[in-house]
């Protein structure tokens, strides 16, 4: 149970400040709402194409501009990107080398990978020295060792690449903010709208328990526990 549902996230200092990246999807409103709804919570904020300051992974300026004009009411003790791209109007995960496309593996990479990457450059410094947790969101199915089905190329590999630039970049942050956390984070099968053409509705878990089970994994993470890659459950996942 998590901040929403019935707990406050305990280690962290009364009044902390989170950051919600993509808090305009399923799982980002619902992490926001629950932090929002924390008495322990001082501020939660929200950052998507349409926020004040906006943010958009077509736009790098936009990563910097928003990390700047946030830095005054930082340091952040949570930040969390929540944003990320399965499927789109044009296109579907692939289930075979020859769907293979330019475009999409461009606009998988643009969200999924390139745009947290510069959110790791620019977010980073915004993180509380005492306590502080950035967490980006990966996927299971980004794990090298666990591909045990094939397909869905694009998605996979933005994740598996993402889930790198985490790692290597938990290794420098740690030279200098040695309290800090860095973890990519798989939320399961949830019924957003990423998720509905995969049976979403029928398997996945709402999206308000999700964001309580994610948001009680990070409480418990302490800075031994930066650069892995864990499942919402708090499990350690294979690379």
């Amino acid at each position: 149970m998590a901040a929403g549902l019935g707990m406050s996230l305990d280690s962290f200092p009364t009044g902390f400040k989170a950051l919600i990246i993509g808090a305009s999807g399923g799982i980002g409103a619902a992490m926001l709402a629950q932090l929002q709804a924390d008495p322990r919570c001082g501020l939660a904020l929200g950052l998507h194409r349409q926020s004040q300051p906006p943010i958009d992974f077509d736009d790098e300026a936009s990563v910097a501009s928003a990390a700047a004009s946030l830095a005054a009411l930082g340091p952040f003790h949570l930040i969390i990107n929540a944003a990320g791209l399965l499927h789109a109007a044009q296109f579907m995960p692939e289930k075979k080398l020859g769907d293979l496309n330019f475009e999409q593996l461009l606009a998988t990479f643009q969200v999924n990978t390139f745009g947290p990457a510069l959110l790791l450059r620019h977010f980073s410094k915004l993180l509380a020295r005492e306590r502080g947790v950035l967490a980006l969101l990966s996927a299971k199915v980004g794990s090298i060792e666990d591909n045990q089905l094939g397909g869905w190329y694009s998605y996979r590999a933005s994740k598996a690449a993402l889930n790198m630039l985490l790692k290597t970049a938990a290794i420098e942050v740690k030279r200098s903010q040695p309290q800090a956390v860095l973890v990519a984070l798989h939320p399961g099968t949830v019924n957003t709208a990423l998720s509905q053409p995969f049976r979403g509705g029928e398997i996945g878990r709402p999206a308000d328990v999700a964001a309580a089970e994610m948001l009680a994994t990070l409480d418990l993470l302490t800075p031994a526990d930066t650069g892995q890659f864990r499942s919402y459950s708090g499990a350690r996942l294979p690379w």
